[in-house]
């Protein structure tokens, strides 16, 4: 279910089932410039809207808002109202619901092997999936956008989260995802490389509970030649390959970079690989499938 989409949405809210792909949603606005909030307390969506409204379009032009069955909690009923609150303030949001079927979301989290947020009120992972399902049931019903990711990928995801927004995707998207060996090589994959030979930071105590994403790994891996060469070799490898591509035959492709706990190494590679491939132009994307 697609509602019509406002001309400039400045508030977008993020919901749906855990497991259902909100994490990637919220990247995926980020990336199109809104300033994103995760599992803000429903009760908070006022006061966010007034503050944003005070500080002007020029501070925060766009916001997007995660909400899941624990932030939205008892006070899902009443979130219809506050939404038109929201509106009668000038700042209505467009919320964007996300499902997905029962199998695969059981599925998803038996490969994760995360525990499911409701998990901890002792309830199995089947009865945590009803519970959440019956929370956000009020917001389900009021959704101006419904997607279900049952049987799309991260691409898919992304390119319906523009198309809900009403922004046009064109040409061949390119995403580069970092992974751990251990949990298996993403099925989507179109090139794969290994970057297990790489200095190891997990075995600096320091270091371990921190991913690539973090200053002081950074640090870490530009203090070694050996890492800025690897990520240089992929890249010329790429640059030359990927031009071969038929854009009328394919509409994204995913590099995936690859070590054994996919939180240090591959997570920095594939960082520094997007960073790179952007200053080329067109629609470049990371994403971290053990930090997700």
């Amino acid at each position: 279910m697609v509602t019509e989409t406002p001309q400039k949405i400045r508030l977008a809210v993020v919901s749906g089932l855990s497991g259902s792909g909100k994490t990637v949603a919220l990247h995926t606005l980020e990336d199109l410039g809104f300033y994103c909030i995760d599992n803000l307390p429903a009760g908070l969506l006022r006061t966010l809207a007034e503050h944003t409204l005070a500080k002007g379009e020029g501070s925060y032009p766009r916001v997007a808002v995660g909400i899941d069955a624990r932030t939205a909690g008892a006070a899902s009923a009443d979130l219809p109202q506050a939404f038109s609150e929201l509106a009668e303030l000038g700042f209505p949001p467009f919320l964007v619901f996300l499902d997905a079927g029962d199998m695969t979301l059981l599925k998803r989290y038996s490969e994760s092997r995360r525990r499911h947020p409701l998990g901890c009120e002792g309830l199995s992972l089947s009865d945590a999936i009803a519970r959440e399902r019956a929370l956000l049931k009020p917001l389900k019903q009021i959704a101006d956008a419904e997607i279900d990711t049952s049987d799309i990928n991260v691409y898919q995801l992304r390119r319906r989260i523009l198309e809900v927004l009403g922004i046009s995707a064109s040409g061949v998207s390119l995403m580069f995802e970092s992974f751990a060996f251990k949990r298996g090589v993403p099925s989507e994959a179109d090139f794969v490389f290994d970057a297990r030979a790489l200095p190891n930071p997990h075995w600096e105590s320091k270091l371990r509970p921190l991913s690539g994403r973090d200053a002081a790994v950074r640090e870490y891996f530009e203090a070694r030649p050996q890492v800025g060469e690897f990520a240089d070799d992929v890249e010329r490898f790429l640059k030359r390959w990927l031009p071969r591509f038929d854009p009328s035959e394919r509409s994204y492709l995913t590099v995936a970079i690859g070590c054994t706990g996919g939180r240090h190494r591959s997570v920095y590679i594939a960082e520094i690989l997007q960073q790179r491939f952007r200053e080329l132009g067109g629609e470049v994307l990371c994403f971290h499938r053990e930090l997700a």
